[in-house]
């Protein structure tokens, strides 16, 4: 009997060591990804919160870098992860950026250990961006100018060896404007975005000018909260364009006031991208 009773406890703690052995994890750590240069995008500054976590093609998790977090599979394992991005800056509206290639690899897992991984993303050819849709300050003539709404024109500075666009609204002036070229754009329901590298003292307004053959529509779209060191930030425009049936062409504006008379008001922008 007694050899019984120590026969059913072996077979029992084997399995439950299998099982408890079978339970331990692996993990992934990444602390920071990277953006390759590419000129026919500009800069390669990039705004990337998140990454989604593919083993062969099936999604382990979206994580807010840094993270480290458990997975159970080990030994060598296909892996793919894409850039998550906040889309207009809100957090729970993360998306993963279309304009981004995946990045590939293959590692080893192994239980309990810990393996560092740090993705390198690059801007998908597919959609390379005409000259017209992007803007970052470095040559001569600009994309970008003042609008007929606007009481003051915005400068170049050169610092560190880059450009960007500045502007200061000072009395007597409360109304500062910028805007693209006029743009053509896809309207079929394919991602449209625009990236911006800004800094500004105040909020300002994001939105289009939709062109129709023999009227102008006007369309308010996101209010960006103001930030003392440069920030960079996607702004989905795909709605708005889809929306507008029938339209010819598009301008996409930048638009800060000065609400307070004692105080004066300053925003600085670069590496303007509408991409599609």
């Amino acid at each position: 009997m007694l050899q019984r009773i120590l026969y059913f406890i072996l077979i029992f703690s084997f399995f439950s060591c299998n099982k408890e052995n079978n339970d331990i994890p692996s993990y992934v750590k990444i602390d920071d990804v990277d953006l390759l240069y590419n000129q026919d995008f500009g800069a390669n500054t990039d705004n990337i919160t998140d990454v989604w976590f593919y083993i062969d093609d099936n999604l382990q998790g979206v994580y807010e870098m840094p993270v480290e977090f458990p997975i159970l599979n080990e030994g060598i394992q296909n892996i793919r992860i894409k850039a998550g991005v906040k889309a207009n800056g809100i957090a729970s509206t993360r998306i993963q950026y279309p304009f981004y290639n995946s990045y590939f690899d293959t590692i080893e897992l192994n239980q309990d250990e810990s393996k560092i991984i740090s993705p390198i993303f690059t801007y998908n050819d597919e959609f390379t961006p005409a000259p017209d849709q992007i803007e970052d300050f470095e040559s001569s003539g600009t994309i970008i100018d003042s609008t007929l709404n606007s009481e003051i024109d915005f400068s170049i500075i050169s610092e560190n060896q880059n450009h960007y666009a500045y502007a200061k609204i000072d009395t007597p002036n409360i109304n500062f404007e910028a805007s693209t070229q006029d743009l053509i754009l896809p309207q079929q329901g394919a991602p449209v975005y625009l990236e911006i590298d800004y800094k500004s003292s105040t909020e300002f307004l994001v939105g289009m000018y939709i062109n129709y053959s023999q009227d102008v529509v006007k369309r308010e779209l996101l209010w960006v909260t103001p930030k003392q060191d440069w920030n960079k930030i996607y702004i989905n425009l795909t709605s708005t364009v889809s929306e507008s049936i029938g339209a010819v062409s598009f301008k996409v504006f930048i638009n800060m006031r000065r609400n307070d008379p004692s105080i004066s008001e300053e925003i600085s922008f670069d590496n303007v991208k509408i991409l599609y």
